[in-house]
């Protein structure tokens, strides 16, 4: 079995995609229309697709605050630096919890946490 896609709810479609485009380099893969007023658009996610969806019929947007969503940098040096660039200024960590691992996490614009992690070469 393998994970095809992440499906999250956002509040406003047009600043999700700015987020996840400008700002992580994700690709869309396709959008569509769902019914009336309801939007759906899948990111390229090498493997994992993330769905994002705005229906304006789903009021609350709410992920909870253990969840997040990973994604592998080649450097977390320049990613930090390329966020700051952007305006991302909350950024937690670098966290490096073993010798291979370190990461840092952003919040999207719907308050789901994203983490950034770079894989360390031994």
């Amino acid at each position: 079995m393998k994970i095809c896609w992440i499906t999250m709810y956002v509040r406003d479609m047009k600043e999700s995609l700015q987020f996840y485009t400008q700002i992580l380099g994700l690709e869309v893969k396709r959008t569509f229309s769902a019914g009336p007023d309801m939007e759906i658009c899948f990111l390229e996610g090498n493997g994992t697709d993330l769905e994002l969806i705005y229906d304006p019929e789903h009021k609350t947007v709410a992920y909870g605050q253990d969840i997040s969503v990973g994604f592998i940098v080649e450097s977390l040096e320049d990613t930090i630096s390329g966020l700051k660039e952007k305006g991302i200024t909350r950024i937690t960590g670098p966290i490096s919890p073993n010798p291979s691992i370190s990461f840092i996490f952003i919040t999207d614009p719907n308050g789901l946490k994203i983490q950034l992690a770079e894989q360390k070469k031994s």
